[in-house]
């Protein structure tokens, strides 16, 4: 989440919202406290977002990662699986500890707040649908050997998760660990294993 002054009322309330449900819950923060927090009226929240779980989901979309990922997948692959497994890794992570707040909040609230779930495993599934098209993709060039493409997609975001939730809270139960020599182990793996 941006520290830039030049937000606008929307991410101002959205930054606000996930900053103090993070720190306090969901039940426990007003939509007052939001709005005062965002240095904003109540009534201005009302206007934009209707309810505080409305606002909290428009952040939730917001700020995941759907969107930034799929425009590496769009952009930014060269077709060289090394590269461009690094390269997903890279953006993974460093978008997921960008928003380690949002990501708390989905994990303690996902089953307090109806419809939540469905909303926080949108994104994954878009990446995994995404994912499985690269490596099919992959294949049809001759640059893959021949695999259950969404079962790779499955494992390769797994051990990608798997690694954040890790670091999640701010220490590392394997901390001889670093991020890079983790992502690179994962791409050479995958790289070694599903080169033809």
């Amino acid at each position: 989440m941006s520290n830039n002054t030049k937000l606008s009322s929307r991410e101002k309330l959205m930054t606000a919202a996930i900053d103090l449900i993070s720190k306090k819950g969901y039940s426990s923060v007003t939509t007052q406290e939001i709005a005062t927090s965002a240095g904003l009226s109540e009534k201005t929240l009302f206007r934009q977002f209707g309810t505080k779980q409305n606002l909290l989901e428009t952040a939730f979309d917001h700020y995941h990662y759907s969107e930034e990922m799929a425009k590496i997948f769009n952009e930014r692959l060269v077709w060289d699986l090394q590269t461009d497994l690094t390269l997903i890794c890279r953006t993974y992570h460093e978008i997921m500890n960008r928003n380690r707040k949002m990501i708390m909040i989905s994990l303690k609230e996902e089953d307090n707040l109806p419809g939540f779930r469905e909303r926080t495993i949108k994104h994954p599934r878009q990446l995994m649908e995404v994912l499985t098209n690269y490596f099919k993709t992959m294949y049809d060039k001759g640059k893959l050997i021949e695999t259950n493409p969404e079962l790779q997609a499955f494992s390769f975001m797994s051990l990608n998760y798997g690694t954040f939730i890790n670091h999640l809270n701010a220490g590392s139960y394997f901390p001889d660990f670093s991020l890079e020599d983790i992502i690179k182990e994962f791409v050479w793996l995958f790289s070694r294993a599903l080169t033809p």
